[in-house]
């Protein structure tokens, strides 16, 4: 889970939890404050409470044994590891970080997965930024921004330029928006034509497709950002703790 520099309540305790066990203030084995211990402490509600407290259990911070309470793990070793997930990447790091070229920006109807990726009818319209991305003087993949009109407006996203922030900063400093979560999905198929010769790709060659749908803390679909990369150039890896 991605923490905002000005994070929503949930997250802010979350960190100072997490800091709290780094320093030794909560140290392996140890008992955690109750809920309502750390409801009057921090002056926050319950349900941010027991969110920040479900964030610390999944990353592996903290344990629950039933009818004794919550016990400190200490800093998990997945921690400090970086999961390689392409649909978040591209959102958070700058477009000049992945040099390539512009190929189409605007007012497009949606195909239905984008559709219900962003909770809209079919074939309504959204802001389209597609770009081809070249590594080593090659096509390596396609990346595609869908955001509702409304967001669109007042941003950069139609600049033939490559944005020297990532999307979701430059949303955040224009629009307002907060990202909370993403939900990724990743499929196989077969490139249309067009994307294929887009991507310089060999006949019977399958492409890779990740969507990363981003939604604020209310729920509300942000962007989708989906990207195209053929399987015989690319593999996906992932990091995750066994719970």
């Amino acid at each position: 889970m991605s923490l905002e520099s000005v994070p929503p309540k949930y997250a802010q305790l979350v960190q100072a939890l997490q800091r709290r066990i780094e320093s030794g203030t909560y140290p392996p084995g140890s008992m955690l404050p109750s809920e309502h211990q750390l409801i009057q402490e921090f002056g926050v509600s319950r349900p941010t409470v027991v969110a920040a407290l479900r964030v610390l259990r999944e990353q592996g911070w903290i344990e629950s044994q039933q009818g004794k309470g919550r016990f400190v793990r200490g800093r998990p070793a997945m921690a400090t590891v970086e999961s390689n997930r392409p649909g978040q990447a591209y959102l958070t790091g700058p477009e000049t970080d992945a040099p390539g070229e512009l190929v189409e920006a605007g007012a497009v109807a949606l195909p239905n997965r984008m559709a219900a990726l962003l909770d809209a009818q079919p074939q309504s319209k959204a802001f389209l930024r597609r770009r081809l991305v070249v590594r080593e003087g090659e096509p390596s993949e396609l990346v595609s921004l869908w955001v509702p009109l409304e967001l669109s407006e007042g941003t950069d996203l139609t600049s033939g330029e490559p944005l020297p922030q990532g999307i979701r900063q430059h949303l955040q400093s224009r629009k307002g928006v907060r990202f909370d979560h993403i939900v990724e999905q990743i499929t196989a198929r077969m490139p249309t034509a067009q994307e294929a010769k887009q991507l310089g790709m060999p006949k019977n060659v399958p492409l890779l497709a990740v969507y990363g749908a981003v939604r604020d803390a209310s729920g509300r679909p942000l962007v989708v950002v989906e990207v195209l990369l053929p399987a015989d150039r690319h593999e996906l890896e992932d990091t995750y703790p066994v719970n």
